[in-house]
């Protein structure tokens, strides 16, 4: 018997393939088309900036894709830009996907000659080709392929052309890593000077690699400085500085014009401009969203119909009335209260499951008759936004006055997603480009960003009492904006800078919003209901050991002072909990008729301000650290009461609210 028939086939490991690119190109879409549903998303090592991965099949044969974060150059600046880099650096794809997007051909090939000339095995898919062609746009990519020496493809990825060809061209890649670009005879002498004196082992070229060491690339002089060792890296840090200072005035600008030359050089005769550009639905919408004139005027209207009327009068109205109402109130509780109480002997484990504070009756009835249309609403219209491509231009609408915050145009993507859901958007901060917006964003989302089950909630309560719904509003803008500019002012750090690529705007697809609405109901539901049994058994707890009883008295002077009697304190408890399980309880105070227009006003501005629940505090404790995240729960909880309390005054002094 031969040896190969007794030793066990051991498993290969899986071909990569990267996606890279800068944000907003169509990314994400090429990479669900390619893997599906089977994909696992997590922090990259060392960094809270996510990955995604997935398995793909591609000509019979299983590949690992890898969606990096967005990044506009390989000489890298943020920390999303850097994670992608390293993923380039340490787990060398077999191939990279280069996606750019063909509106902005010219600019983003840039990049392209950039993985090129490092050496990195590169196809390069002209993504966003339905709107290019839409607006007069015509290619003739084989000219490009010939010259640039790697594969070119053309695509429109969301709607799944050319993802067959980008499979073909994964499947038969060769070792080919393009056509040999070069620069004027001067900047190819530093080049050629710097590579000499680089002897140890890279997974980028050379060449590429001396271009970064000239640009004061960090990350990259510290690899050089492990690879050459003590023997060789003090001559190249020598002649690396020596160049540098020679060319200081002008070295980055030099490079920059000359890339873009090579970049005209690369298209002369590859795109043809209409004679007249064709102006679409979308770019003419895109053109009004962005202008202060019509755009803000364009969100109010979007709120108005997205927020208020859908997730507020429809989910939080009609099918919360539907679910909370008619199938658990009348329908469902009664009959398990009843079908438990005759089977359970125990009136300990009865009370446990479907007594007053019990997981059946109040955890599920919460949670599913109350929370779950509201977020499920929510997650539709964010859905629809995002796929819409109306969110980057939200962003820059609003940069120049989230300047007097402290924070860029790209803040209002957490601030938007706070309204769905604060824990994620406490997470998606991270995405910011310093540490001092990040805690701005983290703090104003503590404070004043309802999230969308509260929002729901609180609408419909004071939806009743427009005059107390107007207050809350009034509130809500003023303490965002007054804490805001403080925070701008006070905390110490760089004004963020301001980019962000521009998808093209256009119909949302069915199937993109539905998948997007699961994927996010999924993780938050799945999140939720478990915090929601166990808020109900830490409520039982409570009751059975009278340790309720003594919270809510502690908190009787609290509530007093607010003007709320002390049943609002178990409000404010559930709502440590979750917001939105503290805006349910109102709801119940408000249904046994213990609230009055100006109790229910203050009761819904103390509550937003209130702590944050427990999931996004948690949130806060991994993003920011336990001093910041601290910091933020005492001020919070201090302003919070603090306006209740002034609000309360102002409203029994003037008696608006009657």
């Amino acid at each position: 018997m031969s040896a190969s028939a007794v030793t066990p086939d051991i498993p290969q490991p899986l071909r990569r393939v990267a996606l890279v690119g800068n944000p907003n190109v169509g990314k994400s879409v090429l990479f669900n088309a390619l893997t599906g549903s089977y994909v696992t998303v997590s922090n990259y090592p060392g960094t809270s900036v996510e990955v995604s991965r997935g398995t793909a099949t591609i000509a019979d044969e299983s590949w690992q894709v890898i969606d990096t974060p967005g990044m506009y150059a390989v000489h890298t600046i943020t920390e999303e830009e850097r994670v992608a880099r390293e993923i380039l650096l340490n787990e060398k794809p077999d191939v990279v996907l280069h996606v750019l997007d063909a509106r902005n051909l010219e600019r983003m090939l840039a990049m392209t000659i950039q993985l090129i000339e490092a050496g990195l095995p590169v196809v390069l898919v002209v993504n966003i080709m339905d709107e290019a062609e839409r607006m007069g746009l015509s290619f003739d990519l084989p000219l490009l392929q010939q010259r640039l020496g790697i594969p070119v493809i053309a695509a429109a990825t969301a709607r799944k052309r050319g993802i067959e060809e980008i499979k073909t061209a994964v499947a038969g890649f060769g070792t080919s890593c393009g056509l040999p670009i070069s620069y004027s005879r001067l900047l190819e002498h530093d080049i050629a000077e710097v590579s000499r004196l680089l002897q140890g082992q890279y997974v980028l070229s050379r060449r590429a690699l001396a271009l970064l060491l000239l640009q004061g690339d960090e990350e990259v002089t510290g690899l050089a400085e492990q690879g050459e060792g003590a023997a060789g890296y003090p001559a190249l840090a020598e002649k690396v500085r020596e160049i540098a200072f020679e060319r200081r005035e002008s070295f980055h600008l030099d490079l920059s014009m000359e890339r873009k030359e090579i970049v005209n050089r690369l298209v002369r005769g590859v795109i043809t401009l209409p004679d007249k550009r064709r102006e679409t639905w979308g770019s003419r919408l895109s053109t009004l969203a962005v202008r202060p004139l019509t755009g803000i005027p364009l969100l109010l209207i979007t709120l108005y119909f997205g927020l208020y009327k859908f997730v507020g009068d429809f989910g939080a109205g009609t099918l919360v009335d539907f679910l909370e109402g008619e199938l658990f109130e009348k329908l469902f509780n009664p009959w398990i209260t009843s079908l438990l109480t005759n089977w359970i002997p125990w009136w300990w484990l009865q009370e446990l499951l479907v007594g007053e504070y019990g997981i059946i009756t109040l955890g599920l009835r919460y949670a599913v008759g109350i929370i779950l249309p509201i977020v499920t609403t929510f997650f539709i219209f964010f859905s629809i936004l995002e796929d819409a491509g109306y969110l980057p231009r939200l962003a820059l609408l609003v940069d120049r006055g989230f300047k007097w915050f402290g924070l860029s145009g790209r803040s209002v993507i957490p601030m938007v997603l706070g309204f769905g859901c604060s824990t994620m958007a406490t997470m998606v901060t991270r995405t910011l480009e310093t540490v001092r917006e990040r805690v701005i964003a983290t703090l104003l989302l503590a404070l004043a960003i309802p999230c969308s089950a509260q929002l729901g909630v609180i609408l419909a309560l004071l939806a009743r009492t427009p005059g107390g719904l107007l207050v809350w509003i009034v509130c809500m803008t003023l303490l965002f904006v007054l804490v805001g500019v403080l925070a701008g002012k006070l905390l110490p750090g760089e004004a963020p800078m301001f980019y962000m690529e521009l998808p093209p705007m256009r119909l949302p697809q069915l199937s993109n919003v539905l998948t997007k609405t699961y994927t996010r109901m999924q993780w938050y539901f799945l999140e939720i209901l478990p915090l929601f049994v166990l808020a109900s058994v830490l409520m039982w707890l409570g009751k059975i050991t009278h340790g309720m009883e003594r919270l809510v008295n502690a908190m009787t002077p609290l509530m007093q002072g607010i003007g709320l009697p002390k049943e609002a304190a178990i409000a404010f408890i559930f709502g440590f909990f979750r917001r939105d399980y503290g805006a349910a309880g109102l709801y119940d105070l408000q249904s046994k008729g213990l609230l009055d227009g100006r109790q229910l006003t203050v009761a819904a501005v103390t509550l937003t301000l209130f702590i944050p629940c427990v999931a996004q505090f948690l949130m806060m404790l991994k993003e920011r650290g336990w001093k910041v995240s601290l910091a933020i729960f005492v001020f919070v909880s201090l302003l919070a009461f603090g306006s209740g309390y002034l609000l309360n005054q102002v409203l029994v002094t003037t008696r608006l609210l009657g």
